[in-house]
């Protein structure tokens, strides 16, 4: 026989979606509970309390614009600067990578609980753009030939100091790669030696030698 601490009131999916109803609690579990509804018997499963989640406002950053949007997160969890979550707003499904976390006015904290967040702003990374600078080859230019143009490629794809690569028209050798400041996990800010790799949506600018004559005929 139920107890009245085995009894709560919680909405029945079967005869009362909209209002709360007794239901008995037949089994305890961590985060849910199996309940039993006293008016119509149906038998389903519940959240409880320890599964609470808190909204937050997050503002995510791509290619110079931005949009905000909201979050549900358990209030104690903490979050910090460089952390990555996936964000399914009506815009789009997309990765993000925490730049900053606002807890007041012109505050902000590198790392803090769920609940003291007021703004989570972030920045897209699983598609991302990144800027290019390259160099015509010795002989072909100078250093007033030098270009720059835009990638748009995936966040985890792989640059590696000395590799070449090829980007439709683009063909060049990879001299250098500048590291973004919200990407803490690499130890210096630019890597210049061979085999140094950098994820894309961890690249600030890539530094390249044209491989290719045409690219410099006009010159």
């Amino acid at each position: 026989m139920s107890t009245p601490q085995d009894r709560i009131a919680v909405e029945c999916p079967s005869c009362s979606p909209a209002e709360s109803t007794v239901h008995e609690v037949l089994k305890a579990g961590s985060g849910r509970h199996t309940v039993r509804c006293t008016e119509c018997g149906h038998v389903h499963k519940i959240k409880t309390e320890s599964e609470t989640e808190v909204e937050r406002k997050v503002v995510i950053s791509q290619d110079g614009e931005s949009f905000s949007t909201t979050v549900g997160a358990p209030p104690a969890e903490t979050i910090a600067v460089g952390e990555e979550f996936i964000v399914d707003s009506e815009e789009a499904i997309m990765l993000v990578r925490i730049t900053g976390l606002e807890v007041g006015p012109e505050q902000r904290v590198d790392e803090t609980a769920v609940e003291d967040v007021e703004t989570i702003w972030t920045r897209a990374v699983d598609n991302v753009t990144v800027k290019v600078t390259v160099n015509p080859k010795e002989g072909t230019g100078d250093r007033e030939s030098t270009r720059s143009f835009d990638l748009q490629i995936p966040g985890d794809h792989e640059f590696v100091v000395g590799d070449e690569v090829e980007f439709g028209d683009e063909e060049f050798r990879i001299k250098a790669i500048q590291v973004r400041e919200d990407a803490p996990e690499y130890r210096h800010g630019k890597f210049d030696h061979d085999g140094d790799m950098v994820y894309a949506k961890d690249v600030k600018r890539l530094y390249g030698t044209d491989l290719s004559t045409s690219a410099w005929s006009a010159w």
